[in-house]
């Protein structure tokens, strides 16, 4: 069976799990995103999905944290920086996964966003755990 690209794809009334590539420069004094380009690249994608009736739950890494919460490379920066560029609210995870973030994504209606925190802060994200993988795939 071929791969079907996102715009071959119902998604209406669904939560479509997105990897988006967030890893931008901040500030390290003041923590403010130095170029949103990578941000605005993901615009016209996410748009499709929320105009197309999607739930979205968006994940990146930011930085080399090593398996550790690292609050210099927490993604709440970015997320704000989100909302404020699509125009709509962006719901700020503030771990991972498990039980607190499934709930959140189990919530999410037609048009909202959930911004898993930093991936990286799990070390099985850079191991390519399956088990990792799964708990991901299952909030989608």
């Amino acid at each position: 069976m071929p791969k079907k690209t996102v715009n071959e794809i119902d998604v209406n009334g669904k939560r479509v799990l997105v990897r988006v590539d967030f890893n931008v420069p901040l500030d390290p004094e003041t923590g403010a995103i130095l170029d949103d380009s990578r941000i605005r690249a993901s615009l016209p994608t996410l748009h499709l999905l929320l105009d197309r009736g999607a739930s979205l739950v968006l994940c990146s890494h930011m930085g080399r944290p090593k398996g550790k919460v690292d609050d210099n490379l927490r993604l709440a920066p970015v997320a704000r920086r989100l909302s404020d560029l699509i125009g709509r609210p962006v719901q700020m995870a503030d771990a991972v996964i498990g039980d607190g973030v499934a709930s959140q994504a189990e919530a999410l209606s037609a048009g909202d966003i959930l911004f898993l925190e930093n991936l990286r802060f799990d070390s099985r994200e850079e191991a390519n755990d399956p088990e990792f993988a799964a708990s991901l795939a299952n909030l989608a």
